[in-house]
């Protein structure tokens, strides 16, 4: 299950599954019930800061549900669309490890930031024998913009630390604990609070930097023009 809690202009995203954050139909649907209620309730300046508590940030698919469910509607449930679509700045604050579907999920975001002392990013696909969906794969492409480092990620399953994310250009930045990991994503958060932005803008534009995924999902690529007094 998710959590939703807001504390001046930024929304606490807290995943509240198993141990593992595994993806499965309630998670997923508590997922999405959560970002549509911050999404209802956000107003110029919002901003979401997912966070998770333990060992993993999200340790992928609940594969039990993964082998049972067909590969469409399953594609159809991932979360990746909502956060596509969400009008608001979006940073997660990773402090354990995240692999599979749960690379995804804090890719999905805007800016990751990353615990530096523990934790690993990992496309575990290559390992366990699955191939990745084509809106994945076409999402890690956009993401991942340097050739090496997708390689490194998704031919040699590397078991990705912070520093070195943030080299390869995967992770925002990189911190040394789970408090100074949480404390700079609200650091960040407050800073692009600031700039009270439109939402509907916000969400446009990142649409826009990932046609290929807005094309895979059929969103609408909506044209708006609403010029500040403040500029």
């Amino acid at each position: 299950m998710c959590s939703l809690e807001k504390r001046g202009n930024i929304f606490f995203l807290n995943l509240n599954g198993d141990d593992e954050h595994r993806l499965n139909p309630t998670l997923i649907a508590s997922l999405r019930s959560a970002l549509s209620d911050a999404k209802s309730q956000s107003t110029r300046g919002s901003v979401l800061i997912t966070t998770a508590q333990g060992k993993y940030f999200s340790n992928g698919m609940d594969f039990k549900w993964a082998q049972a469910a067909a590969s469409a509607s399953a594609s159809k449930a991932r979360p990746l669309q909502t956060f596509l679509e969400l009008s608001m700045p979006t940073i997660p604050a990773v402090t354990g490890h995240t692999s599979g579907s749960g690379l995804i999920l804090a890719m999905s975001h805007d800016y990751v930031l990353m615990r530096g002392d523990r934790g690993v990013l990992y496309a575990s696909e290559l390992d366990i024998g699955m191939t990745i969906p084509d809106d994945y794969m076409a999402f890690l492409r956009s993401k991942v913009v340097s050739v090496a480092a997708l390689r490194h990620l998704l031919l040699r399953a590397r078991k990705i630390k912070a520093e070195e994310a943030v080299a390869m250009g995967i992770v925002h930045s990189a911190h040394g604990s789970v408090e100074g990991t949480v404390e700079a994503a609200v650091r960040l958060g407050d800073e692009l609070g600031k700039r009270k932005w439109d939402g509907k803008v916000y969400a446009e534009i990142r649409k826009g930097m990932y046609p290929e995924i807005r094309d895979i999902f059929g969103l609408e690529k909506n044209t708006i023009v609403s010029i500040s007094s403040r500029l």
